[in-house]
């Protein structure tokens, strides 16, 4: 037998999750412009040497200590600002980083001759992992399957079995 139904209380409930859930998503697309600027900051502090400053021998020991889970995200983010163009840059709130990575390596390759505005609508229509394969199509040619990562604990018995 169900619950019985307390409508008030349901009605709250849900205007918090929704409440919280467009919280979320405005965060998630001020991040995004956010990483933008950051990206061009991380490049301007490499060109300048400004990691001097704090006494650093190179700036990849200022990355370490500003990214210390991680300096590829940081690489990452300087090479969508040095590979788009403005106004590609200008709108990638609308698509998020990670498509904008995939972005900079289309533009990496066709320099002058990037084709922005078709790139930037797809990237707009398609879903991140579609996106990317699109991105890799055009890139090498070559259709590649959609692929999942699966996680599981094997026995060290299984090990030789499993690398056969």
């Amino acid at each position: 037998m169900p619950p019985k139904l307390n409508r008030k209380r349901a009605l709250f409930v849900l205007t918090k999750i929704d409440e919280i859930l467009a919280w979320e998503k405005q965060k998630e697309a001020e991040r995004d412009t956010r990483f933008v600027d950051l990206g061009r900051y991380l490049c301007e502090v490499r060109a300048g040497q400004y990691w001097r400053l704090e006494n650093l021998s190179s700036f990849d020991e200022f990355l370490s200590r500003r990214f210390p889970e991680s300096r590829r995200k940081a690489y990452y983010l300087m090479s969508i600002h040095e590979h788009l163009p403005p106004q590609a840059r200008r709108e990638l709130r609308d698509v998020g980083w990670t498509k904008g990575l995939e972005l900079a390596k289309l533009a990496r390759r066709d320099g002058q001759h990037f084709d922005c505005a078709t790139w930037l609508h797809k990237a707009r229509a398609l879903p991140k992992e579609d996106f990317r394969r699109e991105v890799e199509k055009e890139l090498t040619g070559k259709e590649t399957e959609p692929s999942e990562l699966i996680y599981f604990k094997v026995y060290k018995s299984q090990i030789p079995v499993i690398e056969q």
